[in-house]
């Protein structure tokens, strides 16, 4: 007995061992950037058993075989579907202010969406403002609602959203909802509002649903990550809210209120915005259902302003945010300004940060003090040193949990969004941001993020250089795991 016990406790060593080399070698062989292969070769062999099984689950770009197969067959009629907007009057290419043009060619040329003229934008700033525009719209509806979030959390106005979806669906309103799983648990298990909306007519999805037996299956960390409202292909809403109350959400957490905006839009834009959720539905559910094109024909007037949607995610071409950002920061002359709640930036991005700095152009980060995520909060720290070396201010926001996700270029040029500056945002989850070039709509979201600042610290080089050993320390263990926040 007890040679055979000796056997199988070899014979399981090696086994393990095999695979770790395997793992190994795939990790190797995988074209990305060196320091997140090293960081997985670490997690691997210090932590043994759960280092492998976490690579299995969290390792690979891996959306599952039958989404990767509809992504592979969307890509060309949603590429057809984008090009078309380039011979639409609201893509004016005369007069493009130098920001959005270099954007503009570089979301034309890897995906065919072209900047579009013709918008009207509005910049919603408290969460009562944002969910009862939102309710009107919805009441005023006719013909369409099509809806993707990350997370909807029951309680307070954003149970008076899904009471006017309801309401919509009855009057014979067509509603389309689209929700994260690892998002929205409390919306699908939990609460009563996902078995009314299907009661009520409303095709309602679950959308990269979390299961233990589909560990090994995809990636469970991708995560659907954009907030999309469109109206009868007329009004639309994107930013950085989810669809909560947040008197209502996470009131435990202790990092206080969650601070957000949204955008309102009409104009062709709204189309795109359409044509991005008709793609998150056809690679969930299989159903292909393109919006219409924006009218065509149009005059566009000489004075309006450009906005450029640029999405990512799987299936759509690698790291377009990332290459946006950086361009923008890039043609920075004066000024750049950035609110994010998340920084764990990627090498190149902590460069180009560092480097705008040093060429003299003002730049500003503006992150919260407190945090809900414990990793993040450290990871982000370990970049603070060469930040302010470089001349980057930072301040750290004291009233919430900033989760506005923004970036104000020489007061002239803003990018509004879903994509926090880390990992994950960059280059795994599907995410959507507006590069806008209108002087009144950037000067607004500056003021705002100047409001940020008077509720903020700025951090003192001085007195960080003094911090204690302690602090070191977890800044720089959770530091090596930055590639996998």
């Amino acid at each position: 007995m007890d040679k055979v016990y000796h056997f199988l406790t070899l014979a399981g060593i090696g086994l393990y061992w095999v695979l770790v080399a395997g793992v190994t070698l795939r990790v190797v062989l995988k074209r990305r950037a060196v320091s997140v292969s090293l960081a997985w070769l670490m997690v691997i062999y210090i932590i043994p058993v759960v280092g492998v099984l976490c690579y299995f689950m969290f390792g690979e770009l891996n959306l599952g075989r039958k989404r990767a197969d509809r992504a592979r067959e969307m890509f060309h009629p949603f590429g057809d579907w984008f090009y078309q907007l380039n011979d639409c009057n609201a893509h004016v290419t005369d007069g493009l202010g130098t920001h959005i043009s270099k954007i503009d060619h570089l979301c034309n040329n890897r995906m065919g969406i072209p900047a579009l003229c013709g918008n009207q934008l509005q910049l919603q700033t408290t969460p009562q403002e944002i969910l009862l525009s939102v309710i009107k719209d919805i009441e005023q509806a006719k013909e369409s609602i099509r809806m993707v979030f990350y997370i909807w959390y029951p309680g307070g106005l954003a149970d008076s959203v899904a009471s006017a979806l309801i309401q919509a669906a009855k009057r014979g309103v067509d509603v389309k909802v689209l929700l994260d799983s690892a998002g929205s648990p409390t919306f699908f298990k939990k609460s009563h509002w996902a078995q009314m909306m299907r009661d009520a007519g409303i095709e309602l999805v679950e959308g990269l649903e979390v299961s233990p037996w589909r560990i090994f299956l995809r990636r469970l960390d991708l995560r659907q990550h954009r907030k999309i409202i469109v109206i009868d292909d007329e009004v639309a809403y994107t930013g950085s809210m989810n669809m909560v109350d947040p008197a209502y959400f996470k009131q435990n957490s202790g990092v206080g209120q969650w601070i957000d905006i949204m955008v309102r839009i009409e104009g062709p834009t709204v189309n795109v915005l359409s044509a991005i959720h008709c793609w998150d539905w056809e690679v969930e559910t299989g159903d292909r259902q393109l919006p219409a094109q924006p009218e065509c024909a149009i005059e566009i007037p000489k004075d309006s302003k450009p906005v450029q949607v640029v999405p990512s995610g799987p299936g759509m071409p690698d790291q377009l945010i990332g290459q946006v950002l950086t361009l923008a920061m890039h043609q920075a002359e004066e000024s750049v300004r950035i609110t994010t709640p998340y920084f764990v930036p990627s090498a190149d991005l902590l460069e180009t940060i560092k480097t705008t700095a040093q060429r003299g152009v003002n730049v500003e980060l503006i992150i919260p003090k407190n945090n809900d995520s414990i990793m993040v909060k450290w990871a982000s720290r370990a970049f603070y040193t060469d930040l302010l070396s470089a001349g980057v201010k930072i301040y750290e926001f004291d009233g919430g949990l900033l989760h506005t996700k923004s970036v104000v270029i020489d007061e002239l040029f803003c990018l509004v969004g879903t994509v926090n500056m880390d990992m994950r945002s960059l280059w795994l989850n599907f995410e959507v941001t507006l590069a806008v070039e209108d002087p009144s709509f950037t000067k607004e979201m500056h003021q705002l993020q100047s409001s940020y600042i008077q509720r903020s610290e700025l951090v003192d080089y001085s007195v960080w250089k003094q911090r204690s050993i302690y602090h070191r320390f977890f800044e720089r263990l959770f530091y090596l795991f930055n590639p996998l926040l």
